[in-house]
């Protein structure tokens, strides 16, 4: 929990109003049973320990002996004092949790993944079913991806790329988003399923090249895309808004203009159909950007858990 000065040696921490009103850290110490601080000895022989402890600490503990003690004595206790504990036992539950996906070679891809579907002012720390299904065809098609360089675009928590790494056999993988947050948790996901990042130098020469890059749609370059140099680009779940599109078939442009004297390279999108004007939407940017497409087959192998009943949709891109 973030705490900074005040004059008078308060903090803005979350009670900090409240032992503010109370005149001094002194004045809240003298509110702790003396079996709180840890610390044999009478109450006021340890103020300066308390004062560390409270600028220190955000313990739930700690804020409890002190409600405690203010109802021992039938004292009413400062509002802020409960609204503090109530903000510190919310921080205290973890907003991450740890999700395995089984793989038909009996091994998984373990995720670490938020537990609330917008955290941190995006949804890519959560698994969305458009990766899941695509996963599940990469699986079923592992040929578009062996011994291939694989750009993911909007990689979100990881799922479909390291299920393609560890199934599939690509040469190198190329995880990229622009949200600071998704990017530190993909970093954590590819090392929590035994791959190396590419600056690893005791990597497992058997498994792909993996990167992880910060890829900002809007601002990109041709130049910045042609060092990624892909066979095959893949997104899933991209397709959220009109903005996310334009953006998207923007940076689609950009890399059919890197690739102007080699192959252009391979684009599967997938998405969940939620809305058919966003799909139309897609469509419609697509055809004005003179970029052709075909919807893939509906794969018949379901291996990972998402609503059966979702309308969901791969499209092959040529660029």
């Amino acid at each position: 929990m973030e705490e900074t000065e005040k004059g008078g040696g308060g903090l803005s921490s979350p009670w900090g109003p409240a032992i503010h009103s109370t005149g001094s850290w002194q004045a809240a110490a003298s509110l702790l049973p003396a079996e709180g601080l840890n610390a044999p000895g009478p109450i006021c022989n340890s103020c300066a320990s308390l004062e560390a402890k409270l600028r220190d600490s955000s313990d739930s503990e700690l804020l409890r002996n002190i409600l405690q003690k203010h109802e021992a004595v039938h004292t009413e206790p400062l509002d802020e004092l409960y609204e503090a504990l109530a903000e510190t036992l919310m921080a205290e539950e973890s907003p991450h949790g740890h999700r395995s996906y089984l793989l038909p070679s009996e091994g998984s891809v373990t995720l670490s993944e938020s537990t609330a579907i917008i955290s941190h002012g995006t949804t890519g720390l959560v698994t969305w079913d458009a990766a899941l299904y695509l996963a599940e065809w990469a699986i079923e098609n592992p040929a578009a991806f062996t011994d291939r360089t694989v750009l993911e675009l909007g990689s979100g928590a990881g799922l479909t790329g390291l299920a393609i790494c560890k199934m599939c056999r690509p040469r190198a993988y190329i995880f990229s988003d622009c949200h600071s947050r998704v990017l530190e948790q993909l970093r954590g996901n590819v090392l929590l399923n035994g791959l190396s990042l590419e600056a690893d130098i005791t990597a497992n020469l058997d498994s792909p090249r993996v990167t992880v890059a910060q890829l900002d749609w809007d601002v990109t370059t041709v130049c910045q895309l042609s060092a990624f140099q892909p066979d095959v680009v893949i997104a899933a779940d991209v397709l959220y808004c009109p903005e996310a599109i334009v953006s998207l078939v923007g940076v689609l442009r950009r890399l059919a203009a890197c690739r102007e004297h080699q192959r252009a390279p391979e684009v599967y999108v997938a998405f969940t159909v939620r809305n058919p004007e966003t799909c139309q939407l897609f469509t419609t940017e697509l055809g004005r950007a003179g970029i052709r497409w075909e919807a893939e087959p509906r794969h018949d192998q379901k291996l990972f858990p998402y609503e059966e009943h979702l309308e969901m949709a791969i499209l092959n891109l040529t660029l």
